[in-house]
C-alpha cells in the first residue's frame, strides 16, 4: 500500500511492517498504541522504525491511518478513572 508520511510517499506491506518490527522491544504506552504482534507498540515508535524518520518529523495520527489502513489494530490510550477519594465535606 502507498501511503505519504511526512510528505514522503513510502511502500508498506503488513508483512513488512511485522518484519521491520521483529526483534524490536516496545517502549512503554504512553498515548495511542498500535498492536504488532502480540505487543503494544506506541505509533511514534512504530513510525520511527518504518520510516527510518524522526518521530518530530511526521504525526501519531499519518502511523495512525497507514497501522489502519494496513489492518492493525490500534488503540486509544483508556482515560483513567478518577479516584474514589472523598473530600472532607464528604467524608464528614
Amino acid at each position: 500500500m502507498r501511503c505519504v508520511i511526512a510528505r514522503f510517499p513510502f511502500e508498506l506491506t503488513k508483512g513488512g511492517v511485522l518484519e521491520s518490527m521483529k526483534g524490536i522491544k516496545p517502549e512503554p504506552v504512553t498515548g495511542e498504541s498500535v498492536i504488532i504482534g502480540r505487543r503494544h507498540y506506541p505509533l511514534k515508535q512504530v513510525g520511527q522504525v518504518i520510516t527510518r524518520q524522526d518521530r518530530r518529523d511526521f504525526s501519531a495520527a499519518e502511523i495512525l491511518r497507514a497501522m489502519t489502513q494496513l489492518g492493525f489494530t490500534c488503540r486509544a490510550l483508556p482515560k483513567a478513572a478518577p479516584l474514589g477519594i472523598p473530600s472532607s465535606l464528604q467524608h464528614a
